[in-house]
């Protein structure tokens, strides 16, 4: 029980040791295959974006199209911006 104690203090003391160090600056490679990530991950966040668009135009669309089939009264469609497509990624030349 006394060892569990000594090894749970020495992780105690040595953790917060471990955080004060710092990590060596990023190579240019890694800076640019980040950048390239980052770019990326807005591309997709706007295909997500524009997916979502089309799916709840649809769902709208079905859903005014059943009402009118079943005579229920409806408000008219508010009107909304048109789904923007950002199109094929296209990954940007490396500055050199």
């Amino acid at each position: 029980m006394q060892c569990v104690r000594i090894v749970t203090l020495a992780l105690l003391v040595a953790c917060p040791v471990a955080a004060w160090a710092k990590l060596p600056a990023p190579s240019p490679e890694a800076k640019a295959k980040a950048e390239a990530a980052a770019v990326r991950a807005k591309w997709a966040g706007k295909v997500a974006a524009f997916q979502l668009c089309q799916a709840q135009d649809k769902v709208a669309a079905f859903y005014y199209a059943q009402a009118k089939a079943d005579g229920k009264p409806t408000h008219p469609p508010e009107a909304t911006p048109p789904c923007v497509d950002p199109g094929p990624f296209v990954q940007a030349a490396p500055d050199q």
